[in-house]
């Protein structure tokens, strides 16, 4: 039994030496005799290194706010620097003399107005009058030039009779006021949804429509600077729908009136569009009006001959229309009738000259439409003025033939004494 112990502590010993042999281990034994040997260890393979470039965060671009530009124009009569105005995000402030004219002569509170608006108070000066109003209010109307809102407002100055005499001192004016709000885009140049609230309100949060009104040049190619026509001469006049996230429009003049103030309710009123798109202006007068071809379909021109009204002093002129878009299909309900007073028929811009057979009766919308037809349809106001509408004066006329009848009696009278002077040979 002591034997079998005995081998089994050998065999014991032995594994031992062979696992510390294979293992790298040395033994307490090869510790005391030979030196130390450095171990073996395993270690982790090497793996190749990777480098991460960290990407530059892309900042979105950041708009800019533009403050509003304020124009004020100031007709011949009005010294200038007397009306000052101040564009705010959603107002504006207006600021008058009461030296309106730089005459030394005070006009009176209630002659002047701002779109109709009273003044709310007085300026910084006792000798000025303040007004103030929503960029929608005081016959405030939006118009768009290019990337740019344009709301326009008009101080109408209109001096009444003093006390009880049935005499005044001074001139009727009108001053023009811009207020010009810069359209943001981004970087693709898409224009980016509009922050403001138009002239007509939004009818929801993706349907968003501007109809507007513009005096055109004579190659419809660009906005006409001047607002001054001489009776005789043709307005070119072009409505159109901007339109956001919407399908194709196609715009229609329903209604269109001109008054003498920014107010189509306004007496006295010329209604020279009616029954839902027909021009009666040449029906009524035998003009030149017209409704033109359509080029696009969310833009409607016409023609119209200048005028003003008779027994009137005032020579500016509003027009505000009913606009109608329309989503563009076989079925799209709409007309644009024009009058030739040489052949005596109507005829639609769209070609479509049975549309206009109720021009001279009562047009009424067609039967058998449905709620989802009517659904697509869209409906808003525009204005446009002030428009100076001014006689051809023939003080100019006069003056030419006076200049040149002065220049042949002096050519005649050089020639006659040169000959009663003339040496003879």
């Amino acid at each position: 039994m002591v034997g079998g112990r005995f081998a089994g502590l050998v065999v014991f010993a032995l594994f031992g030496c062979v696992c510390d042999a294979q293992w790298g281990r040395p033994s307490s034994k090869a510790k005391t005799q030979a030196p130390a040997t450095t171990p073996q260890t395993f270690r982790r393979p090497t793996l190749p290194k990777v480098y991460v470039t960290a990407r530059p965060a892309v900042k979105e671009p950041r708009s800019t706010p533009v403050p509003p530009k304020t124009v004020v124009e100031y007709p011949p009569l009005v010294k200038p620097d007397t009306v000052r105005a101040q564009c705010g995000e959603s107002s504006v402030l207006v600021e008058v003399d009461l030296d309106l004219l730089g005459i030394g002569h005070l006009i009176q509170p209630s002659d002047i107005t701002l779109g109709g608006c009273a003044p709310v108070g007085q300026g910084n000066s006792v000798q000025a009058l303040l007004f103030e109003t929503e960029l929608q209010g005081c016959g405030g109307t939006l118009t768009m030039i290019e990337d740019s809102l344009v709301y326009t407002f008009a101080l109408h100055y209109q001096p009444k009779a003093l006390g009880a005499t049935p005499i005044i001192r001074t001139n009727s004016a009108v001053v023009g006021i811009k207020c010009l709000y810069t359209r943001l885009h981004n970087v693709s140049s898409n224009a980016l949804k509009p922050t403001w609230i138009p002239y007509r309100s939004t009818l929801s949060g993706e349907d968003l429509l501007v109809f507007t009104l513009r005096l055109m040049t004579d190659n419809w190619m660009q906005e006409r600077v001047s607002n001054v026509f001489f009776l005789g001469d043709i307005m070119n006049i072009e409505a159109s729908v901007v339109q956001a996230n919407h399908v194709l429009l196609r715009v229609f003049v329903d209604t269109c009136v001109a008054t003498l103030d920014p107010n189509m309710d306004a007496v006295p009123r010329y209604a020279f569009i009616e029954n839902q798109g027909c021009l009666m202006d040449s029906k009524l007068t035998s003009s030149r009006s017209q409704f033109l071809p359509t080029v696009e379909d969310d833009k409607l021109r016409f023609q119209l001959d200048a005028f003003r009204f008779a027994q009137e002093s005032r020579s500016s002129i509003y027009i505000v229309c009913h606009l109608k878009a329309t989503a563009v299909s076989p079925d799209t309900e709409g007309k644009a009738c024009s009058f030739s007073p040489g052949s005596e028929r109507w005829t639609d811009a769209h070609g479509n000259d049975q549309a206009c057979g109720c021009c001279d009766t009562s047009c009424t919308r067609r039967k058998g439409r449905s709620l989802a037809d009517s659904a697509a349809q869209w409906q808003g106001d525009a204005a446009l003025g002030p428009i100076i509408a001014e006689a051809h004066s023939a003080t100019g006329v006069v003056a030419v033939v006076a200049a040149v009848g002065l220049v042949c009696v002096v050519v005649l009278g050089t020639v006659l004494l040169w000959r009663l002077h003339k040496p003879t040979l």
